[in-house]
């Protein structure tokens, strides 16, 4: 059996610098994988089976992991099946790709568990058309993100950072955010060159300067609760924070432990779906292990 941890991410900085013909937005981002994960368990089995725990009111028929698996199969040739476990720990609807960090390590696990032998590249090629996230997620790490998703450009590996998660509120409907944004008379837009400078060197304060998320307006229309867990992670003396994607989860972050344990403990008492983290070097981890 494969054991596979998918990692969630955050957003440093989410820019759209354009739209394409055929509607989808031309992004330019700063992503980083966070320890936070999922966890799938592939078997070999005679047909596909999905059973997800941690969250009853998900449907196995539409998850992504599905999708990515007829995907897989489809490509390949692949006659058999897989029987999948998944348990959901990343918060849904929050803008920290839980539902394609889950596909991506479906694609991984079951290219070795058939034995169909598709490289990086061609895993996400065949994971855009199901989620722009996706391919990141095959990736993970640290990376500049463009075009719809597809232009990933690995960065160099940074110290570690402790985040604090809050999600406030219900998520919104990535599509619904990108219409409000596309309605915002006015938009503020990043200097990501100099916030990847900044990010590198983890100096927040200048992260502060030049970053930002321009979905953050557009969300907070709709949610505005979500500049209430900004403000009250910034009363927590988080370093930097901010909404990750389309929302609805925020984040903090802080060079210490001690802080940000500190800052969990205030905001749990506030917000019951807060999570204490940190920054990744991998995205996917997988191992082979001989238990149910």
């Amino acid at each position: 059996m494969l054991r596979l941890m998918a990692r969630g991410k955050i957003n440093w900085s989410l820019d759209i610098i354009g739209v394409r013909a055929d509607g989808y937005h031309l992004m330019d981002m700063l992503m980083e994988s966070v320890a936070l994960h999922d966890t799938l368990a592939l078997s070999p089995a005679a047909s596909l089976a999905l059973t997800i725990g941690g969250r009853r009111d998900l449907p196995a028929a539409n998850n992504l992991v599905l999708k990515a698996a007829h995907v897989l199969q489809a490509a390949c040739g692949v006659s058999c099946g897989a029987s999948i476990r998944l348990e959901k720990r990343i918060p849904v609807g929050a803008g920290m790709g839980g539902g394609s960090a889950d596909a991506a390590a479906a694609l991984i696990g079951l290219n070795m568990l058939w034995n169909t032998g598709l490289d990086l590249m061609q895993l996400q090629a065949l994971a855009l058309p199901l989620g722009a996230d996706i391919p990141f997620m095959l990736e993970g790490g640290i990376a500049r993100v463009g075009g719809i998703g597809e232009d990933i450009r690995p960065l160099p590996a940074a110290p570690a950072m402790h985040v604090v998660l809050v999600q406030p509120c219900p998520g919104l409907a990535t599509r619904t955010v990108f219409s409000a944004f596309d309605g915002l008379p006015a938009v503020k837009h990043p200097l990501t060159d100099a916030a990847q400078t900044s990010l590198l060197a983890r100096d927040m304060a200048l992260l502060n300067t030049y970053a930002g998320n321009v979905l953050l307006q557009a969300s907070l229309q709709a949610r505005p609760q979500i500049g209430e867990a900004i403000a009250a992670l910034e009363a927590c003396d988080a370093e930097f924070a901010n909404m990750t994607g389309s929302g609805s989860a925020v984040f903090g972050a802080f060079h210490q432990a001690v802080h940000a344990q500190a800052a969990y403990r205030v905001l749990k008492k506030r917000w019951q779906r807060c999570w204490l983290t940190q920054t990744a070097p991998q995205g996917i981890i997988w191992e082979v292990t001989g238990n149910p």
